[in-house]
C-alpha cells in the first residue's frame, strides 16, 4: 500500500533501513535502572509508611485514649498489613535483582535489610498484634493499653531498619550512577 502511494523508489529506501535495537549492553543497563528504581520506590514507601506510623499515627492513637487506639487498631492493621508485605516482599526481591545485575554487594546489603522486616514482624511485632486484633479484646481495657504501649517501640525498630535499607538503597544508586 505505501509502494502505491508513495512510489518505488521510498518503499525500497525504506525496506533497506535497519530495525531500530538497542545495543545488549544499552538495554541491560536500563532494565537494571528499572529494577533499581523499583526496589528504592517500594523500600521508601515502605520506609515512609512506617516512619508515618511511628511519628503520627500511633502517637495520636495513644493521645486520643485507649478506647479510640484500642478500635482503631484492628481496621488500620487489616488495611496496612497487604500493602506492607508487598512493598516488603518486592523491593526484596527488586534489590536481589539488581544486586545480580549490577554486582552491587550495597544491593544485597539493602535486599537484607528489607527482608528482615518480615522476621521482625513475625517474631517480635505479631505476638501483640496477635492480641490487639482478637475479637475477644475489649478496645477499653487497662491491658489493651499496655500492648498498644508495647507495640510502638517494637515498630520502631521495623521503620529504623527499613529507614536503613533505603538508605543503604540510595547509596548503591548513587555509586551505580
Amino acid at each position: 500500500m505505501r509502494c502505491v502511494l508513495f512510489g518505488k523508489a521510498l518503499c525500497s529506501f525504506t525496506a533497506t533501513l535497519p530495525a531500530p535495537t538497542l545495543r545488549p549492553s544499552a538495554a541491560l543497563q536500563q532494565i537494571t535502572m528499572i529494577i533499581e528504581l523499583i526496589s528504592i520506590f517500594c523500600c521508601g514507601t515502605f520506609f515512609g509508611a512506617a516512619a508515618y506510623i511511628s511519628v503520627a499515627q500511633h502517637p495520636a492513637a495513644l493521645k486520643a485514649g485507649v478506647a479510640v487506639g484500642g478500635r482503631f487498631f484492628r481496621p488500620m492493621y487489616n488495611l496496612a498489613a497487604p500493602m506492607q508485605i508487598a512493598l516488603a516482599v518486592t523491593g526484596f526481591l527488586a534489590g536481589l535483582i539488581a544486586w545480580y545485575l549490577s554486582s552491587d554487594i550495597l544491593w544485597l546489603a539493602g535486599s537484607l535489610l528489607l527482608v528482615s522486616v518480615i522476621p521482625i514482624t513475625l517474631i517480635i511485632i505479631k505476638p501483640v498484634n496477635d492480641i490487639l486484633l482478637d475479637p475477644a479484646n475489649d478496645p477499653d481495657s487497662p491491658e489493651t493499653e499496655v500492648l498498644l504501649r508495647k507495640w510502638g517501640p517494637r515498630h520502631w525498630l521495623r521503620t529504623i531498619v527499613s529507614g536503613a535499607a533505603f538508605i543503604v538503597y540510595l547509596i548503591a544508586a548513587l555509586n551505580g550512577a
